[in-house]
């Protein structure tokens, strides 16, 4: 399953609307080729700041399981465990 993981977006674009058009665009240029093995609802697209334990927002995928919210055992949340 391909995993396109975007970090640092400059601070203007820190918002759910320029994500998801961002996440649209990739995951078009990604599946959209006649020779792309890449299944849309198998992409999945995630944003995240370069800060340990910084909790990743909703991923964007046709799949609707893949995008999900992190939830509290997903691995940025894993320096805080004992």
């Amino acid at each position: 399953m391909p995993f396109v993981h975007i970090t640092w977006l400059p601070k203007t674009c820190r918002n759910a609307k320029v994500r998801k058009e961002v996440a649209a665009a990739v995951m078009k240029a990604m599946t959209s080729h006649p020779e792309a093995d890449v299944a849309p609802e198998n992409l999945v697209v995630r944003f995240s700041e370069a800060v340990d334990g910084f909790p990743l927002p909703k991923g964007h995928s046709e799949n609707p399981e893949l995008s999900a919210p992190q939830t509290p055992a997903g691995e940025a949340f894993l320096k805080d465990r004992e």
